[in-house]
């Protein structure tokens, strides 16, 4: 089955341009979702777009509107966004490479697949592939979609490349203020030391695919009976204790003999070359 291009456009690196198409890499079919019901009949709620003091209006006079002041905007025809002839509509240009690694999880949006837009863009796609799984780093570039500019990341996924869009800095909130009340006195040795060894114990590859989406399940399950004609009774459930005082030393130490051993995984920092390789892993994610 043939899938169809998010973004038809070219990759460039330095003097190097190759054809590329976009495709989206997740499937919202698995993602769960509600419509809106009238209960008495039982049928979908449908929305209109009115105005005030006008009523519904018809999608031919709609146009868009960017706000410069209280309910005072100014209105875009096509057209006239059209005549924004940003590079990046249509180029993606590979400014500058980091490590995979060194990109704050808080910048991840979205992810999609990058693909050679024709047979010709191959033999650059793959040399660019290559590069960037060797060096464990990802291009960063921008591209316009959808209305706005996006940072992206681009770096080696399987056989081919995988883009990520990435929030801009100054969509993210300051953490600080969220982690004022954190204490700041050094924690026990020994208590860390036992976290270490139970995280440990805990280790291995990411493997999603170990993950079931409980609510997902359950809510199939509840839907299942509901057309069963099954009566839905909640149970009670005991609100979540707050400000519980409790043993942490004894809680870790009872934790630990809870979790099987496995062998023993060093904590200190990864030497050079096993560094490369967390890169090079995280840039096939």
């Amino acid at each position: 089955m043939a899938h169809r291009a998010y973004w038809k456009g070219f990759l460039r690196l330095s003097l190097v341009s190759i054809a590329v198409e976009v495709y989206t890499a997740v499937d919202t079919k698995s993602e769960i979702s509600f419509r809106q019901i009238h209960k008495p009949s039982g049928r979908r709620i449908s929305y209109t777009k009115t105005v005030a003091g006008i009523g519904e209006v018809q999608n031919a006079d709609i146009v868009k509107g960017y706000a410069v002041d209280n309910d005072r905007y100014v209105t875009l025809e096509p057209d006239e966004l059209d005549a924004l002839q940003l590079e990046s509509r249509k180029t993606i240009d590979l400014v500058k490479f980091v490590d995979a690694a060194d990109i704050d999880a808080r910048y991840f949006e979205r992810p999609y697949f990058l693909g050679p837009g024709d047979e010709i863009s191959g033999e650059g796609y793959v040399v660019i592939r290559d590069a960037l799984r060797k060096t464990g780093k990802v291009g960063l570039g921008q591209m316009t979609i959808g209305g706005r500019e996006w940072l992206i990341a681009i770096g080696p996924l399987e056989d081919g490349l995988s883009m990520t869009m990435l929030r801009y800095a100054d969509e993210l909130k300051d953490a600080a203020p969220f982690f004022d009340e954190v204490p700041t006195a050094k924690p026990d040795k020994e208590m860390v030391d036992l976290a270490v060894e139970l995280i440990n114990r805990k280790s291995g590859k990411f493997k999603p695919e170990e993950f079931e989406n409980h609510y997902a399940t359950a809510l199939r399950e509840l839907v299942e009976k509901k057309m069963k004609g099954q009566k839905i009774i909640a149970a009670h459930e005991e609100a979540a204790p707050r400000g519980k005082v409790f043993d942490l030393m004894a809680a870790l130490k009872k934790s630990i003999g809870e979790v099987p051993a496995k062998a023993k995984v060093k904590t200190d920092s990864p030497p050079a070359g096993r560094r490369q390789a967390l890169g090079r892993r995280a840039a096939k994610r």
